[in-house]
C-alpha cells in the first residue's frame, strides 16, 4: 500500500477515535448528571422522565460535534482528492498531522475555554485544509 494511502487510512480512524471520545464525554456526563433529553433514553438509564435542560459539559460536547462535522468531512475528502492525485506525498503526512493535532487541540480548548487558543487551533486545521485545496488545484491545472 502506498504511503500517503496509510496516511489517510491512519488519520480516518484517529478522526474516528477523536469523534469516539467527544461521545463518551457527552454519554458519561449524562449518565452521571442523569440528564437525558429523549423519553426512552432516560426511562432505561434513569427511569426518569426526560431532563428539560442539558448539563454545561454536555451542551459543550454537542457544540463540539456540530464543529467536528463541519469540519472533519470536508477534510477527509479533501485529503482523499489529494492522495488520489498523487500530490507531493510528505505533504500527506504534515497536512494530515496539522489537522489532527489541530482539532485535538480544539476541542481540549472547547472543554477548557482558552482563547486565542481554541481559535489558533481552528485556524491551524483551516489552514492545513487551504494548503490541500491549493495542492488539488495545482495538480489539476498543472496540465493546462
Amino acid at each position: 500500500m502506498e504511503f500517503s494511502w496509510q496516511v489517510y487510512a491512519v488519520t480516518a480512524v484517529l478522526l474516528f477515535f477523536k469523534l469516539l471520545s467527544n461521545a463518551i464525554v457527552q454519554g458519561l456526563f449524562r449518565i452521571k448528571t442523569k440528564t437525558f433529553r429523549h423519553k426512552e433514553d432516560a426511562a432505561f438509564f434513569t427511569r426518569s422522565e426526560p431532563a428539560n435542560h442539558d448539563d454545561p459539559i454536555v451542551i459543550t460536547a454537542s457544540n463540539l460535534f456540530r464543529n467536528d462535522l463541519e469540519n472533519i468531512p470536508i477534510f477527509l475528502f479533501l485529503l482523499l482528492g489529494y492522495v488520489q492525485l498523487a500530490c507531493w506525498e510528505e505533504g500527506t503526512l504534515l497536512y494530515s498531522g496539522l489537522f489532527v493535532l489541530s482539532r485535538i487541540l480544539h476541542a481540549i480548548f472547547y472543554y477548557i475555554p482558552r482563547q486565542p487558543w481554541r481559535n489558533i487551533s481552528y485556524d491551524l486545521g483551516i489552514g492545513s485544509m487551504l494548503a490541500i485545496s491549493f495542492h488539488i488545484l495545482q495538480s489539476v491545472f498543472s496540465g493546462f
